[in-house]
């Protein structure tokens, strides 16, 4: 097959492919395979060194044409994608129930709710999948999987809610990392798929509460083991959330901190957005706020799960959607979150 058939056929196959698209995820993957560093518009470029000068800067210009249309009708179709998204929720939005009294106040989503969804849907946009997890776990998926055995000194960092069965209320969505692990490994191992995965969940500790700390609070735990991961992919995918997120870039800095299922590990805090960084009893007038504790995967707890340390590596996060709630709507008292207020909380979901 001649250099300009393979052009003219890849042109027609990226056509048709676009026009099977549904969803925005399947349009970055095929802008991946197109355009990316391996994508079959790239890869024809290897084929420059086997022609002639002349026929190099002819192929080469067609190649590059090719490379701006794709880019092109790829950029069109993802408006085309976003504006029948927008039409179906106006559409939606639209339907009016006659039988609802008029002056009835619709219901609203919670805070936490809304920011749960928008990260979902940025993770899931980077290939992770979402999973649920119980709120009732044992001693060995909240802790001892963890690296955590038992007396070991961490477990008095958080005052865990007992039941009369011996298990717990899960004091961190760290809790479901062994089960996640071990219902992806086959996966990993024997197909060379890399495990990323987000759980958010309700975690609860026996603490006192304060404008920063609740009893009751919601996180969501992520993961990404495959080989060769490094500290850079995680800060890459934590960038790419909060910016995504707050829709503006967002100070962050990175404190060594421990956590046993993590070596080394790190607090990743973000200026507090409610005050400016000038402080408040949000941030407890420090100017940061502590948002998401994480580092690359302890190899014990790799072991825990059914994966070879010395062959794979990955990371993990903790992000606190509760106060990342906050910040996003500007909640000066983590408490009213939890008060069930419908004054206080439909002020940020209107």
């Amino acid at each position: 097959m001649t250099m300009e058939e393979q052009l003219k056929e890849l042109k027609l196959k990226l056509e048709k492919e676009l026009s099977e698209i549904k969803e925005s995820a399947e349009l970055e993957n095929l802008r991946v395979a197109y355009l990316g560093k391996k994508g079959s518009v790239t890869e024809l470029l290897k084929g420059l060194k086997d022609l002639t000068n002349d026929e190099r800067k002819v192929f080469g210009q067609q190649v590059n044409i090719l490379k701006n249309e794709a880019s092109k009708k790829i950029d069109e179709y993802k408006e085309i994608l976003f504006r029948k998204a927008m039409d179906a929720q106006i559409e939606a939005a639209s339907e009016i129930d006659m039988s609802v009294p008029k002056m009835l106040k619709r219901g609203s989503y919670h805070p936490i709710t809304l920011v749960q969804r928008e990260c979902e849907e940025i993770f899931k946009s980077m290939g992770f999948n979402v999973e649920d997890y119980s709120e009732i776990v044992n001693e060995y998926e909240c802790f001892e999987s963890l690296n955590i055995p038992k007396h070991h000194p961490a477990r008095d960092m958080q005052d865990t809610y007992y039941l009369e069965n011996g298990q717990l209320l899960k004091t961190q969505t760290s809790a479901a990392q062994n089960a996640i692990y071990r219902k992806y490994k086959d996966a990993l191992i024997n197909e060379g798929k890399p495990i990323k995965a987000i759980f958010p969940g309700r975690c609860f500790r026996n603490e006192a509460t304060d404008a920063c700390h609740e009893n009751t609070f919601f996180q969501m735990e992520g993961v990404m083991v495959d080989k060769n991961i490094n500290i850079s992919n995680l800060i890459f995918f934590m960038k790419t959330m909060l910016s995504e997120v707050f829709k503006r870039d967002i100070k962050v800095r990175l404190r060594p901190g421990f956590f046993p299922f993590v070596e080394p590990g790190f607090e990743l805090d973000i200026n507090c957005l409610i005050c400016g960084g000038s402080g408040c009893p949000s941030c407890k007038h420090s100017g940061w706020l502590e948002l998401c504790p994480c580092g690359m995967i302890h190899p014990e707890v790799l072991k825990a799960g059914g994966i070879d340390p010395e062959e794979y590596t990955g990371f993990a996060f903790g992000l606190g959607l509760t106060r990342l709630a906050m910040m996003r709507f500007g909640v000066k008292d983590i408490r009213d979150l939890n008060s069930g207020n419908l004054k206080a909380l439909d002020q940020f979901t209107d």
